[in-house]
């Protein structure tokens, strides 16, 4: 699924090839991934130009000449692509928008997971979708105010989208990782301090995966996510992918958070007395 670090390669491959081309055609090679009518979003589209791009979370905006936003989100499977004639569309293209130098902005989807909406606003979709504040943008005092009056664990509330945007699975991990904190600690023990370092945490892996174009096997080798690539079929050879980068000798431990796959440094993230 692409994560924050590869919509904001998108958004930025997008800016620099789409900025201020009138939009002259809306080409529909299937609906599905359409959040409103075809006919409707043509209406909309067509004669306009993007004047700029952005994001919030997961979700990448085109913002219009008429100030509203087409707001493209990538489901599973969903990236951009450009090209020029017929042929050289990139395969499972969905959609694709004509822009009056001749250059075609595919929206590909293999599984038609993602969707493409209109908004009045990047605002109003913000505020629609309940989305909080972009995960690059949050601060310390946000986390601290909307997470510590809560008795959950600090993962699945690190992915709720409504308290920050755009952190998923792996990037809590490793945030987690990074910021020595276990990922079943209860939010209304986290100090100031950690909440400070939770932030300088986000801010570290979401930099450091956006600069390397979210190629992750090429991040520093004091991450945790090398120690994803094992599991219980781990191929031959891949052994030193157990151990934790900061204590050799110390095996990552897998285990289930809130349904989901979680990955720890037993010795840098230590247990909470609530489940020793």
């Amino acid at each position: 699924m692409p994560e924050l670090p590869e919509v904001e390669t998108y958004r930025r491959f997008l800016d620099e090839i789409i900025l201020h081309q009138p939009i002259t055609a809306l080409e529909v090679r299937d609906a599905h991934v359409l959040g409103l009518d075809e006919d409707i979003l043509r209406q909309r589209l067509v004669g306009r130009s993007v004047t700029a791009t952005r994001r919030i979370g997961k979700n990448c905006f085109l913002e219009l000449s008429d100030g509203t936003a087409l707001a493209l989100h990538f489901g599973m499977t969903g990236d951009v692509g450009a090209y020029r004639d017929d042929h050289d569309a990139p395969r499972f293209t969905r959609v694709a928008l004509h822009l009056a130098d001749g250059l075609r902005i595919a929206f590909i989807d293999p599984r038609k997971f993602g969707r493409i909406r209109h908004a009045d606003s990047v605002a109003q979709y913000q505020q629609a979708k309940k989305l909080g504040p972009d995960a690059l943008d949050v601060t310390a005092a946000h986390l601290q105010r909307v997470m510590s009056p809560k008795k959950m664990f600090v993962k699945p509330l690190l992915l709720d989208q409504g308290i920050t945007a755009g952190l998923g699975n792996w990037i809590v991990d490793e945030v987690l990782f990074q910021a020595k904190i276990h990922p079943e600690r209860r939010a209304n023990t986290l100090t100031t301090k950690e909440f400070k370092a939770l932030q300088a945490a986000i801010q570290l892996v979401l930099s450091t995966a956006i600069g390397h174009e979210a190629t992750y096997r090429h991040f520093p080798a004091s991450f945790l996510i090398h120690a994803r690539e094992w599991d219980d079929s781990a191929t031959p050879g891949t052994e030193q992918h157990r151990f934790c980068p900061r204590h050799p000798k110390v095996e990552i431990e897998k285990s289930y958070v809130g349904g989901r796959a979680t990955y720890i440094c037993p010795r840098c993230q230590p247990a909470p007395d609530n489940i020793k």
